[in-house]
């Protein structure tokens, strides 16, 4: 394996990369189902759900360009990080105006920093991107996303130190199911074994279980917290701090916090895993 040079990788700092897609009536129809919603037959200028903006312009690369874990092989416009172990830590997202069905809507993309920090068990690197959605409207939402690179070697069973369990004031239960788990993983594009390949999640990453995708974690909190706010969120922040597998119920908890919310997923044995606000 490459040695990791911080001071190469921090030459990305600054590089940008723009895409542009449509706000399908299919992909809203998809998301609703995801989140066990009548499908209905959204029509131009109707509010997408609340994370559409995931499902808009992933990365499209043929066969030989992607890399072992389905992730496209490292390089372009993100860093070529030598650690092979790609996970979503978090992020943050601060909503401006809907999205809505009929929107043509232009990613800009720019790597914000590049950080190395001593884990338990090894080096990980830290590549923060921001992201903003435009519309014919303007800003329709900012994002900070956080990727944290990790070897082989380093313990895939999250943080050592999260949160104690705390008694929820609103809980809902979701089944982790893989079909679940594959459909979001349709609907995003998403080609990261992880989350489909029971074989390769087992005997390659070390894990027990299929993994339930950070990105979807976040959007079940995010959607619970517009109905418990009774409107879509100004803030949502999120960050993982444990993987979620699939084959027992995750559930989603919330208890009110100043102007708005604290919210957080748990696994079969109320771990919390995913850790979030909302306002």
């Amino acid at each position: 394996m490459p040695a990791l040079d911080l001071d190469h990788l921090r030459q990305w700092i600054g590089r940008t990369e723009t895409a542009d897609d449509l706000i399908t009536p299919r992909a809203v129809r998809e998301m609703r189902v995801i989140l066990d919603r009548e499908p209905g037959d959204p029509a131009d200028g109707e509010a997408a759900t609340l994370t559409a903006h995931w499902c808009l312009a992933p990365p499209a690369v043929r066969p030989a360009g992607l890399g072992p874990d389905g992730h496209p092989a490292r390089g372009g416009f993100l860093p070529p990080v030598p650690l092979p172990r790609r996970m979503w830590a978090g992020g943050l997202l601060t909503f401006h105006d809907p999205l809505r069905v009929g929107d043509r809507v232009r990613r800009t993309s720019r790597i914000a920093d590049v950080a190395v920090k001593a884990g338990r068990t090894g080096k990980l690197c830290f590549v923060t991107v921001e992201h903003d959605y435009a519309t014919a409207r303007g800003s329709a939402l900012t994002e900070r996303q956080d990727l944290v690179y990790r070897s082989v070697e380093a313990a895939p069973g999250g943080a050592g130190r999260a949160e104690a369990p705390r008694a929820p004031a609103v809980q809902e239960s979701i089944a982790t199911s893989p079909v679940l788990l594959f459909r979001y993983s349709a609907v995003t594009f998403n080609g990261h074994r992880i989350h489909y390949d029971r074989s390769y999640c087992v005997a390659e990453e070390g894990y027990p279980g299929l993994v339930v995708h950070g990105p979807l974690q976040a959007t079940l909190l995010c959607e619970l917290a517009g109905r418990l706010l009774g409107r879509a969120p100004v803030r949502f922040a999120f960050r993982s701090v444990r993987p979620v597998f699939d084959g027992a119920p995750m559930t989603l908890n919330a208890v009110p916090a100043g102007d708005g919310f604290e919210l957080w997923t748990a696994d079969r044995d109320a771990r919390p895993c995913m850790l979030a606000e909302a306002r």
